[in-house]
């Protein structure tokens, strides 16, 4: 569970973007503005980030506020999990990241592991749609909805890309350290249910 200031900071910054966007009069305006500001420094305090450095990453998007998506891509090879280290913090993850604007969801996740792996491959089958809230990720800044999607490959070769160090394949019971931002053992583990059932459902939230 993320802390209640960051819950409340990010349903104010919400409530602002909102009215921000569909609001018309100028005294509205000023008022949605000042609980913006609110918003950034709340999370400003809290973190020691500089209140302009805050606005820009948390408070810069403009229309109604959605949860942002973030696809992560499930290889299988021997029975062992394709995973990539990460540069930005030297542990491992599913190769994905964001969406992409004017790619589908299987399309991200096809490039991403092009990307970050050298690996070409082929989306198969969706295996979870995950609240980020309800699993144990560090606290975030943007509500995040993670797509988990199975993938297999049809050719290229490990190579490391610009934002990852490392290429390898894990057995369930040898993971390496993970990345918990990007994915938690259980979703880990979850996949692996996919590769040994392929009949297991899809899993939400």
């Amino acid at each position: 569970m993320e802390p209640k200031w960051l819950e409340w900071a990010k349903q104010l910054q919400s409530i602002a973007q909102a009215g921000l966007t569909y609001s018309k009069d100028k005294y509205d305006l000023e008022r949605f503005e000042m609980i913006r500001d609110i918003s950034v420094e709340m999370l400003s305090l809290q973190t020691d980030i500089d209140k302009t450095i805050v606005k820009e990453l948390f408070a810069n998007e403009t229309g109604y506020a959605t949860p942002k998506i973030d696809v992560r891509a499930v290889v299988f090879k021997n029975n062992k999990i394709l995973m990539v280290k990460e540069e930005a913090d030297g542990v491992w993850a599913l190769p994905g990241g964001w969406g992409d604007i004017g790619l589908s969801p299987s399309e991200v996740a096809v490039k991403e592991v092009q990307e970050e792996s050298g690996y070409d491959v082929k989306a198969i089958k969706l295996i979870g749609l995950l609240d980020k809230n309800f699993h144990p990720h560090p606290s975030s800044a943007y509500h995040v909805y993670k797509v988990f999607i199975q993938c297999e490959i049809t050719g290229g070769e490990p190579k490391t890309g610009i934002e990852t160090s490392a290429v390898g394949f894990f057995a369930e019971n040898e993971l390496p350290e993970l990345s918990v931002a990007r994915n938690t053992e259980s979703q880990i583990q979850l996949a692996f249910k996919h590769l040994h059932n392929p009949k297991e459902p899809v899993y939400f939230d």
